[in-house]
């Protein structure tokens, strides 16, 4: 009897269970899955043909020949990174566990337009392709983080206030083409970069949290959601906007988005650097409202611990809502370490309910300036590695 084809993500089950990196043999495989030993056999021959998964040994004998155990192989394939931001675009090629392999920062403005941005993108983009020793045909996904709305399911930017002629830009498209020809078009994802940061962080740091609120603060303040394990971009993909969210109590500041007394208005990292300039001070961006927090300026202390105190009016709101394990402040004014977040701690712990803060915890963010592009990676990992996307790349 011939042997029929496998379903659909039968390869992507397979291969999920190796994917701790923990060498099994086929039998334990047989195990784990529940499937014949047969099936479970062929499976990992077409792992194996393809490099996803590499033969490591032997395992013990109990009786006649050892058998031999196999592990996933993240070095077969290699993943475009892109985490894109007001001021930065970041760009890394990483393995398929999101292993950054090398990585490069370039100043430049968003405003800019699809066309200046996504070219410097394809440009660094073979640059550390070539740097890493790894070709194009080796790429088999790319993750983009976007400082605006997107659609997840087409990859355009939807509206997005701070990113002058992008609305409607077929990133993706583009992407495709600037990163050369291929028989099939390697998947590109696009996603808003606080969904992509909030992504990063679970995976590299807090994979063991099923519910995480990962909080931006940098020139717009904005939050990704993970739910039940899972990112939560809501109906339109709007969901986390919290810097259009009145502060209960704020000052009555104009926005960009036309409302008074947004989060984004009197919180955010441009907002604190206003205060200060209009103080005096020399600040201008956040980075500099942050070097004066760094060097004792009582006034610049002041302001940041305040705009954590209305950070945290909202946030309550949040906890109560969303009953997350872990706040994770990132964004530049999130260097300001432990003075944001003391006026944060100090108003959502008074605000929420006791049940709802017992466990949680509030913190800075562990990944650095590398949130977004790690994000960005699991994004396109997590769409490579499943089901039919698995299937045809082998």
């Amino acid at each position: 009897m011939a042997t029929s084809a496998p379903r659909a993500g039968d390869l992507s089950a397979t291969l999920q269970l190796l994917r701790d990196g923990r060498p099994r043999t086929r039998a334990e495989l047989a195990t784990l899955s529940g499937q014949a030993r047969s099936t479970v056999a062929m499976r990992v021959d077409q792992l194996l043909s393809s490099g996803l998964v590499a033969p490591t040994g032997e395992a013990a004998s109990t009786g006649g020949r050892p058998p031999a155990t196999f592990a996933f192989n993240p070095a077969a394939r290699v993943v475009l990174a892109v985490d894109l931001g007001a001021t930065h675009a970041r760009v890394a090629v990483t393995d398929l566990a999101a292993t950054v392999l090398a990585e490069h920062l370039e100043v430049v403005a968003i405003a800019e337009g699809p066309e200046v941005v996504l070219d410097l993108v394809a440009r660094v983009a073979h640059d550390l392709l070539a740097r890493t020793g790894r070709s194009a045909s080796e790429l088999v996904g790319v993750g983009v983080g976007l400082p605006g709305p997107v659609d997840h399911e087409t990859g355009r930017p939807t509206n997005p206030p701070i990113m002058p002629g992008w609305d409607g830009a077929d990133v993706a498209g583009r992407l495709q083409e600037l990163l050369g020809p291929a028989p099939v078009p390697v998947p590109v994802l696009v996603d808003n970069d606080v969904n992509v940061m909030a992504l990063g962080e679970h995976a590299a740091e807090f994979r063991d949290v099923d519910h995480l609120l990962f909080v931006k603060v940098a020139t717009g303040i904005g939050a990704g959601i993970i739910s039940d394990g899972g990112i939560r971009r809501g109906a339109q993909g709007a969901a986390g906007d919290l810097g259009h969210v009145a502060v209960p109590g704020g000052p009555a500041v104009v926005c960009r988005c036309g409302n008074t007394g947004c989060l984004e208005a009197v919180a955010s990292g441009r907002a604190v650097a206003a205060e200060l300039a209009a103080h005096g001070l020399a600040a201008s961006t956040s980075t500099e409202a942050v070097a004066l927090v760094r060097a004792g300026d009582l006034t610049a202390t002041a302001a940041v611990r305040e705009a954590g105190r209305r950070l945290g009016s909202v946030l309550a709101v949040c906890v109560s809502m969303l009953n997350p394990s872990v706040i994770v402040i990132g964004g530049s004014l999130a260097e300001a370490g432990e003075h944001l977040l003391a006026g944060i701690r100090e108003v959502v712990y008074r605000r929420s309910l006791p049940l709802a803060t017992q466990h949680l915890r509030i913190v800075t963010s562990r990944t650095g300036g590398r949130a977004g592009v790690l994000g960005a990676s699991t994004m396109a990992i997590e769409h490579v590695l499943a089901g039919e996307t698995l299937d045809a790349l082998i």
